[in-house]
């Protein structure tokens, strides 16, 4: 695998590091352009994207059949408030629910049923389980993870992620830890702005970090995937080069990205930037600059959800660094790689069955019976 994206040209192979949106439920004309320019290494869907099972999967087989490398095909299935499916599939409960039930056997229904529905739509990847630890006093926080995550303490996190996971997995789909190296201290939303976690290294590594260092030593190497925050930790790197130094996202953050997650904490396998158009990002500088960042601070693949414009002008820009030398071969090649070994993880799709998608949906509503658990509102 890795042999055939370094046989790409440069312009394929920087597209490799591209994860992107797509802007409608069809691959229109528009749609159509955007990938032939870009050829990404990943697609990820929205609700804006999904109208009924059958349309979704017609989609993701057109894009499939468009690119020259079969792509990564993701999306954030959380359950609770993230749930882009929740248009034509039971809504899944939050993971808040979960944990306050006490339900393991929940926690590995909930990745069993959501592997196999996405496997059947044609998904390869799902960017969850949600890491942040959310104890009461954080619960009060403004950051939106209030019902995304599955404990109060390590321990909680680690033992439900880990049932989690492994059924996700086991059905033939990839997860993909968030948000490193956790955000669950920070008072706003990253969507809208940086969120700024005033944690210690030292703090960091006994709280929000443990469940993440458990997982990375476990033999069977069950963690392939991590999603870097946007999250600002002043205690951790601060840039120099101007008075007081500026505050980097850890996604654009090479202490962060490489000394902290590489280095230190010995992880080898692919790392994704959240999204690079959220307003931490947006707010903090042009997508030219966060995408060059952002590859030079280690990352593997560019997360860009939305704009078609925003998507080109990320791509143009890396490609230009690329030409320049100002990204070398050899740094290239060291995504290249991981990408490749990521890929040669996934699975083909499943068939179809729309017998069996109802089945599951109501194997949904049956956990939610289970959990006493409705969708809406703040759970």
């Amino acid at each position: 695998m890795f042999d055939s994206l370094t046989s790409l040209s440069l312009e394929q192979q920087i597209g490799q590091l591209f994860y992107i949106g797509l802007p409608g439920s069809e691959l229109d004309a528009d749609t159509r352009a955007l990938i032939e320019e870009v050829n990404p290494g990943g697609v990820i869907i929205f609700g804006r994207n999904v109208t009924s099972p059958e349309q979704l999967r017609k989609l993701l087989d057109d894009v499939r059949a468009m690119l020259p490398v079969e792509p990564l095909v993701g999306i954030d299935q959380e359950g609770g408030l993230v749930d882009r499916l929740r248009r034509i599939c039971t809504p899944m409960p939050a993971a808040r629910s979960i944990r306050q039930h006490g339900d393991l056997a929940a926690a590995r229904s909930l990745g069993r049923i959501t592997g196999e529905v996405l496997r059947m739509l044609g998904f390869n990847m799902n960017f969850a389980p949600v890491m942040s630890i959310m104890t009461d006093e954080r619960d009060l926080l403004s950051n939106g993870l209030y019902s995304r995550s599955f404990g109060r303490s390590p321990g909680e996190v680690l033992g439900y992620t880990m049932v989690y996971l492994r059924a996700l997995q086991t059905t033939g789909l990839l997860g993909c830890l968030k948000h490193f190296p956790g955000i669950g201290a920070g008072e706003v939303d990253s969507h809208e702005e940086m969120p700024v976690v005033h944690l210690t290294h030292d703090d960091l590594i006994a709280q929000d970090l443990a469940p993440y260092i458990e997982l990375f030593q476990r033999e069977d190497d069950r963690v392939r995937a991590v999603m870097v925050s946007h999250g600002g930790f002043p205690n951790i790197d601060i840039r120099q080069g101007v008075a007081g130094g500026v505050l980097e996202p850890a996604s654009l953050n090479h202490g962060i990205v490489t000394t902290l997650l590489r280095d230190e904490l010995g992880y080898k396998h692919l790392v994704v930037t959240d999204d690079l158009e959220m307003g931490a990002i947006a707010n903090h500088c042009p997508i030219e600059d966060g995408a060059r960042r952002a590859f030079l601070a280690g990352q593997d693949m560019l997360l860009i959800c939305s704009r078609p414009d925003i998507i080109r002008r990320g791509y143009h820009k890396l490609l230009e660094a690329a030409r320049s030398g100002e990204i070398s071969t050899e740094r290239l090649n060291l995504s290249l790689r991981r990408i490749a070994e990521f890929k040669m993880l996934i699975q083909p799709p499943m068939p179809f069955d729309a017998s069996r998608f109802k089945q599951l949906s109501d194997e949904v509503s049956l956990l939610n019976h289970k959990l006493n658990y409705s969708y809406g509102g703040r759970i």
